[in-house]
């Protein structure tokens, strides 16, 4: 089966009637469309455009993250920002490392300098059991409950415009009945239940910010997702998307298991974003680890052998999700592997910010295999068609130029190129 049969929901004609400032019709000329951005979005975390927008590093490590960031944008348009309430250990420090201190500013730059840069950023997350807020252990349930909302109304309406796209919920599954240590949101959790909790967490959310894309987060894959997916939607919780993480830290799912996961939510109808990917280029974590927290090892290295591994695995997964219709977005957990959670070998990029065998996989498919370039001529009345791939473009006809989106609308445009 060819591309345009297996990518055609990826694609669209265009018809376009090009005139010039007077209004004539530029006829017999050669035009060029060059897509500048994918509608899909291909993404990873991104956490270090916090150092690098606010500039809080030692000199000499600027460079190597602004380094970092380049090669970030010069593959993806989607970017997760962190916010936990609490501190994640030995991993990310909190948003809000004092009650009533939030990072609002430092995070405010970083998502200013990825929009700037045309990239769509997420918020992560605005509501889980684990890294929150220690001081909620003071207070009652109900104090709680008062406390987790005025946390969702600050952080979506100071970052409406800048962040309009979260992950409101994170790992419902298991919040209930989470057992490690005692956290205020597993507490609420057991009195309102899961689709209860959920409930008053989107409206919360939606009432803060009526046109933002909200998204149910979750690691388990399981048929106890698809219930409480379920069970969500008959209570007539307005989900946009189903967030499905795949951290495969203890080996590549399979083509198999991917299908299968991707058919079994398909039958809700709701996009879908894999929003925390991970493949790794290094050894596997052995199977018998049930926390991936748990596993603590302070050197982790990429290997050849796993970085071929990595690749192979990467060309093969986001080939099967950009297939599928319901798919939106692919998000790595790490771009890099300078920092990445429980020092894991799971970046595109190793320590030292140079690429990986699956960074150029990658760049290859978004950049080349899944881009539109190409060069037509108008006709006598200056109309011109094209087929390409979603998304944005800028037309070129000798010295002058335009730009616009190409969506599945079908419509015929009229364009002024000056």
């Amino acid at each position: 089966m060819g591309r345009t049969n297996q990518l055609a929901h990826r694609m669209a004609r265009k018809t376009m009637k090009l005139v010039d400032v007077t209004g004539n019709p530029v006829s017999r000329k050669e035009v060029t469309f060059t897509q500048t951005n994918h509608q899909f979005l291909f993404g990873s975390g991104m956490f270090d455009a916090i150092e690098v927008a606010n500039r809080n590093v030692p000199p000499n490590r600027l460079p190597f993250l602004e380094d970092k960031l380049d090669k970030f944008l010069d593959i993806f348009n989607f970017a997760t920002l962190p916010f936990y309430w609490g501190e994640f250990p030995n991993y990310q420090e909190a948003f809000e490392p004092e009650k009533g201190k939030p990072r609002t500013t430092e995070l405010k730059a970083a998502a200013q300098l990825l929009k700037d840069r045309n990239v769509t950023v997420k918020g992560h997350p605005l509501v889980w059991h684990t890294a929150t807020a220690p001081w909620l252990l003071d207070m009652s349930n109900e104090e709680i409950l008062k406390a987790q909302f005025a946390r969702i109304e600050r952080e979506v309406t100071d970052f409406k415009g800048l962040i309009d796209m979260w992950d409101v919920i994170n790992e419902v599954v298991i919040m209930p009945i989470y057992d490690k240590y005692d956290n205020g949101i597993t507490r609420i959790a057991k009195d309102l239940g899961r689709v209860g909790i959920i409930k008053e967490m989107f409206a919360k959310t939606r009432e803060a910010n009526p046109g933002a894309t909200l998204l149910l987060n979750d690691f388990n894959t399981s048929t106890n997702y698809d219930i409480l997916i379920d069970g969500c939607l008959n209570a007539g919780i307005p989900i946009d998307k189903i967030g499905i993480q795949s951290h495969q830290h203890q080996g590549y799912w399979g083509r198999e298991k991917l299908e299968e996961v991707l058919e079994r939510f398909s039958k809700f109808g709701l996009p879908i974003h894999f929003t925390e990917n991970t493949l790794l280029s290094g050894q596997l974590m052995p199977p018998e680890i049930v926390d991936l927290n748990d596993y603590k090892v302070t050197d982790w290295p990429s290997t050849p052998e796993g970085e071929e591994r990595q690749a192979k695995q990467v060309e093969e997964m986001y080939t099967i999700l950009f297939q599928h219709p319901l798919v939106e977005a692919i998000s790595s957990w790490e771009f890099s592997d300078d920092g990445a959670w429980i020092n894991a070998p799971s970046g595109f990029v190793r320590r030292d910010n140079s690429p990986k065998p699956s960074y150029d996989v990658l760049k290859k498919l978004i950049k080349g295999d899944w881009l539109t370039n190409v060069t037509c001529e108008t006709d006598d009345d200056g109309m011109v068609s094209f087929e390409g791939f979603l998304g944005e473009y800028e037309l070129r006809c000798g010295d002058k130029k335009g730009s616009f989106q190409l969506d599945k609308d079908g419509e015929m445009v009229r364009m002024v190129i000056k």
